[in-house]
């Protein structure tokens, strides 16, 4: 039988690092059961019949956020063989409060202290002997950066798990005294029949606190509810204290004494470390936002406009444009194809899946300098940053930590929004999270930039600004209506300590994010640029026709290019890039690269330049505009519409999302285009200013004080 080892751990204490270094490439993303939370899966190097899952990232088994309901109902009910802990070891103290508690489940524990080579960097001591003695697992230290030590934890937890094929729970560490720990004997004692012995710990500390999850699980008697919560209400009173917290304070009192007695500091307790120091400068108030902007516009600068922008001109123009095309006329010409099947496997294939490929290497060098940013720990003050910033206007700082994510795809970044308790903080996060540009909206930003604006160094930096500003007037703006008025829920992060990235872990993130973005391109793109081909080849009468506007593609494009005119894109090959780009965002640059090459001479090579012939530079930037706002793609919106909660929220989230982008391309493209000159002021130009007033008021506009549904109701 296999044998399954749990990582467990707080966020940032490199479990992600370890689980890399385990498993190497054998990972995969799956979904837990009954959720669909995303976890990771492998086997442990060496051995074939041990599996390393990877659980989310939580600071405590209370179930305050979807992931710790999610990691406690999985070691509770699921039982894996062995847990390893993952433990930061410069951070010891806020990291041993989610191990007390992984220690009462039941199940054997490992404890791998991470982040060695920081500890020791710092001068300081660890006793491990004795932090196992005081804690009751084994302790083994590591640097999963540097992959030292954790092959080793890995035998240790599989030999702990060989060991324990019928599992007795040793004695647990003495965490609570006094009238708590009375109670807590006396709770253990009544339910002792109806839990395993292993877990009778576990579920008395939770029915002390009023877990009402495990109140609901294990259904007792009115009569012993009402018997223990006698017993809760007097170690209450006793403590001046409600029960939640006073498990809290005595965890930490417990911890305290371990640190103490565990840990030897090499400077003195309030000296700052070098992180700090660092920290002073790039959180600061008011340099914080223009090193952000700066890093950001320097990582955009190397990926689209100089570095990525040669190997994509190398890529389309010398790659596709004449290698594989060379290769595939020959291979055309050596069979005598058919002009149907060559004009499929040039025009449609290579015109359209070739393009989009040809992007490849802007979108790997973004993934590559966001790990960079990810691994080195300047990531998580981003989001402390943005966090100062939109609790300004209202807006929870837990919001940008999906956000972040969006930048590799909405799809996570939209369920990234369970970790916010406050539902309507939750809707409006999965509402503005796909405004960031996502891998597949990079490529449209580095084809816009490319063919129509190669001298801007700001256009695609300033569009992933573009989208911060969206969010943050938008969730002011949507702050302020009944449905999602309130108080933003509260924002903990840690920061962990800057270190070096590792360039393996760096290689392998890029390689994950970017791996989903090629199948795309395979899975989704391939085919509906066959299938717009054979649109814009034939008829309705399936006939081979010499004018493309006579085609099947031409008649719908046509009939609904009215819808589009408005925003500049009433070209008919224009409207049907952007119909083909709300199923598929990849799809926006295939599909247009695919019509505006079929439109030139066959023999003209230049797709590039014929993109630039398609439409005006305004039109262009509309089109940029329209995908980077309206909903994201199909696979997108199903999730969003799924994790809104009901028909009603998922409808007006992908409503919100059209009018929102439709309107903000509408905007921009007629009083750009009235303000270089292109056209006059006219009724277009009027409604835009109408809406910028709309928007404005609606964002402006004093705030309702906010009454609590359930204090509304007792008025």
């Amino acid at each position: 039988m296999d044998i399954k080892i749990a990582l467990a751990g707080n966020p940032n204490c490199g479990k992600t690092t370890l689980f890399n270094e385990l498993t190497g490439s054998s990972q995969y993303v799956g979904n837990w059961p009954g959720v669909t939370v995303e976890k990771k899966e492998g086997r442990l190097k060496g051995h074939d019949n041990v599996i390393i899952q990877d659980l989310p990232g939580i600071y405590s088994l209370s179930p305050y956020t979807l992931e710790e309901t999610v990691t406690r109902k999985y070691l509770i009910n699921e039982k894996p063989d062995v847990i390893l802990n993952i433990i930061d070891g410069t951070n010891l103290e806020r990291n041993l409060y989610l191990t007390t508690q992984l220690i009462e489940v039941g199940l054997p524990v490992v404890i791998a202290i991470n982040m060695m080579d920081l500890v020791n960097k710092n001068g300081d001591t660890i006793n491990l002997q004795k932090l196992s003695a005081e804690i009751g697992a084994p302790v083994y230290p590591i640097s999963a950066l540097e992959g030292k030590g954790c092959l080793d934890v890995a035998e240790a937890a599989v030999k702990v798990a060989e060991n324990h094929q019928v599992f007795k729970a040793p004695e647990l560490p003495h965490v609570f005294r006094g009238s708590v720990e009375h109670a807590l004997a006396h709770i253990e004692e009544s339910i002792s029949d109806k839990v395993d012995k292993n877990t009778l710990r576990w579920f008395a500390i939770k029915l002390f606190e009023r877990d009402e999850q495990v109140l609901e699980d294990l259904k007792l008697p009115a009569g012993l509810t009402a018997h223990l919560e006698e017993h809760i209400k007097d170690c209450e009173a006793e403590m001046d204290d409600d029960a939640e917290s006073i498990i809290t304070n005595q965890r930490y009192e417990y911890i305290g004494s371990i640190i103490d007695a565990c840990i030897t500091k090499n400077r003195p307790k309030h000296a700052l470390t070098m992180s700090d120091k660092i920290d002073q400068v790039v959180t600061n108030r008011f340099l914080g936002l223009p090193i952000f902007f700066a890093i950001m516009t320097l990582m955009y600068y190397i990926s689209i406009t100089t570095v990525g922008g040669w190997m994509t001109d190398w890529t389309n123009d010398v790659f596709f444009g004449e290698i594989v095309t060379d290769a595939a006329n020959g291979m055309l010409e050596s069979i005598a194809a058919p002009e149907w099947l060559s004009g499929l496997v040039v025009d449609g294939i290579i015109g359209g899946v070739g393009t989009v490929l040809g992007f490849v290497p802007q979108i790997l060098l973004i993934f590559f300098f966001m790990s960079l940013l990810e691994d080195s720990g300047y990531m998580a003050r981003v989001a402390f940053i943005m966090d100062r910033i939109f609790r300004q206007f209202g807006l929870s700082g837990k919001s940008f930590i999906p956000v972040l994510i969006g930048m590799g795809c909405g799809v996570p970044a939209i369920m990234a929004a369970r970790t916010i308790e406050e539902e309507r903080d939750r809707r409006m996060t999965i509402l503005l999270a796909t405004f960031i540009p996502c891998g597949a909206k990079a490529e449209i930003i580095g084809m816009i930039t490319a063919v129509f604006f190669p001298n801007s160094v700001f256009m695609a930096p300033g569009m992933y600004f573009m989208g911060l500003a969206i969010i943050v007037l938008a969730g002011i703006a949507l702050k302020k209506t009944y449905w999602f008025a309130g108080e933003p829920a509260p924002f903990v992060m840690e920061l962990p300590a800057y270190h070096m990235p590792s360039i393996k872990g760096v290689l392998i993130h890029m390689w994950e994010r970017a791996r989903g973005f090629i199948i795309k391109a395979g899975m989704i793109i391939f085919p509906i640029c066959v299938l717009l081909w054979f649109m814009q080849t034939y008829n309705f009468s399936f006939e081979m026709v010499e004018e493309m506007e006579e085609s099947m593609l031409g008649v719908v494009g046509n009939s609904i290019s009215w819808i589009f005119a408005p925003i500049g894109l009433g070209d008919w090959k224009a409207t049907v890039a952007s119909i083909a780009a709300f199923l598929a965002k990849e799809d926006a640059v295939g599909v247009l690269a695919m019509l505006a090459g079929a439109a030139e001479d066959a023999e003209e090579a230049q797709v590039m330049e014929s993109l630039s012939k398609l439409m005006p530079p305004m039109a262009a930037f509309s089109y940029m505009i329209l995908n980077l706002f309206d909903p994201p793609c199909l696979v997108a919106m199903a999730t969003t519409y799924r994790e809104m909660g009901s028909r009603k929220w998922g409808l007006f989230a992908i409503v919100f999302q059209a009018i929102l982008g439709y309107s903000l391309a509408f905007v921009f493209y007629n009083l750009g285009s009235w303000y270089i000159g292109d056209v006059p002021f006219g009724l277009m130009q009027g409604i835009a200013l109408f809406l910028v007033a709309v928007a404005l008021y609606f964002i402006f506009r004093p705030a309702k004080p906010y009454v609590k549904p359930q204090e509304s109701a007792h008025a």
